[in-house]
């Protein structure tokens, strides 16, 4: 015999087979353990796979492990969340989430505010994990499929707060499921047009019919539920602490891209040999630019196609993303309509005009991180005194001209009240032509 199956001098064949058959019973107990690890964690991590022969026998294996299920909440930041994983009974009256052990276990309570703000007023969700599984309500309606609770409150219906308070942090919570997934949302009652104005977002995200929990009287039950929603960053997403599977801005406006089937996914790239197109974004109460005739023909003396318009929260969603996307750049004084800048192409440019007052750290907050993240250039432009309505109304003299840190120790509403709605500017062209000439270099230099 030659190589490895030659007998050694010294070594019976009988002890050689023996040292197989001993090989081979130690092989098969680490494949039976290997088995049983597998099982353990498709029953744990997966509860909503389809149900088949092995999976009731991973569940039988979880059943005889005395798994309870878990409440894992985070109450720190700026919001309240809770993760609750097992046998998760809803009822939408009592707007609770009760976990319920397969043993006797701990009771523990808590009261979740279902909205990324925690200060916001609304009604909260009480999440219970029971002691006794006895106490239990029946299921009326089991589900398959994981589940989200949020409401739609706090200062929804504020277009930047619409999005970045509950929409983002939804596509954080709920992407990773691919569809897979039922919203339950409370406080419709209060806001019913913005499932209206929401509805292809919310299909995007779910192929099923959300639940209203203020008029839902069953106990659903469900393998997991998320009970509010998560704000890392302002109208933003950190891409470590987003559950499941990293995600970014990019992939937020990539989603809304897909969604609203909006054709350009790339700033100036389709316009060789056009304009660059800008869109100056016109207000039609307070914080007027007051003399836009005049911007926009700085801006077309800069070299950009330039168009003027008033971008109402009340417009159809996908109407409104279409008319944007349409353009490369966009300009505007600091508000809830550049919040439309989620609709740019990729590579184009946010102008911020940022009002008189030391507005800039709010006004960055809100803007300027998130439109880096979205892959946008992001530009400002802060108004002078001299450009601000504020000189006319109050004169040069009056604490909010001439000391603005003096107003914001007054608090926030002196702040909102003076600098956001009394204040219209009216913007020096000449001051303003070096950001319109950094606008277009910037996305000419994308052209070569």
């Amino acid at each position: 015999m030659g190589g490895g199956g030659e007998v050694k001098p010294g070594k019976s064949q009988k002890g050689s087979a023996q040292r197989h058959l001993n090989a081979g019973f130690v092989a098969g107990g680490l494949l039976m353990l290997l088995v049983y690890l597998v099982a353990q964690h498709f029953a744990v991590s997966a509860p909503h796979v389809v149900i088949t022969e092995a999976q009731e026998v991973m569940d039988n294996i979880k059943a005889q492990a005395g798994k309870n299920g878990k409440v894992e909440c985070k109450m720190e930041g700026r919001s309240d969340t809770c993760e609750v994983d097992g046998d998760v009974r809803t009822n939408g009256t009592a707007l609770s989430v009760t976990l319920v052990p397969a043993t006797w276990s701990e009771r523990r309570e808590w009261m979740i505010r279902p909205y990324s703000r925690r200060f916001a007023s609304l009604r909260k969700v009480a999440v219970t994990q029971l002691q006794d599984p006895a106490a239990a309500p029946p299921c009326a309606v089991t589900h398959s499929t994981p589940a989200v609770l949020f409401a739609i409150g706090g200062y929804a219906g504020n277009y930047w707060h619409d999005y970045a308070d509950i929409l983002v942090p939804l596509f954080v919570a709920s992407r990773r499921y691919g569809g897979e997934v039922t919203f339950l949302i409370s406080n419709i009652r209060f806001r019913p047009q913005w499932l209206v104005k929401y509805k292809a977002f919310l299909r995007g995200l779910s192929r099923y019919e959300h639940i209203d929990m203020d008029a839902d009287e069953q106990v659903r039950c469900f393998p997991h539920v998320t009970v509010g929603l998560r704000l890392d960053k302002e109208f933003s997403i950190v891409p470590e602490l987003v559950p499941g599977a990293p995600l970014s801005m990019a992939d937020f406006t990539a989603f809304l891209r897909e969604t609203y089937a909006l054709p350009r996914g790339a700033a100036a790239a389709d316009r060789k040999t056009k304009k660059p197109r800008l869109l100056l974004i016109h207000r039609g109460h307070y914080r007027r630019i007051l003399n836009e005739p005049e911007v926009a023909r700085a801006a077309e003396a800069a070299g950009f196609e330039v168009a003027v318009a008033e971008l109402r929260g009340e417009a159809g969603e996908a109407e409104q993303a279409r008319a944007v996307n349409a353009f490369d750049a966009v300009v505007g004084l600091h508000g809830a309509g550049l919040t439309n800048a989620v609709f740019l192409p990729p590579g184009g440019v946010l102008v911020q005009v940022v009002p008189y007052g030391k507005m800039e750290h709010i006004a960055r907050a809100e803007f300027a991180g998130p439109a880096a993240d979205m892959g946008l250039r992001y530009l400002d432009y802060s108004v002078s005194a001299e450009e601000s309505s504020l000189m006319e109304t109050l004169g040069p003299e009056h604490p909010a001209v001439r000391d603005p840190d003096s107003v914001h120790r007054s608090g926030w509403g002196q702040v909102f009240e003076l600098y956001l709605a009394k204040q219209n500017v009216r913007i020096n062209v000449t001051r303003f032509a070096p950001m319109l000439q950094e606008a277009l270099h910037h996305l000419l230099r994308q052209r070569q």
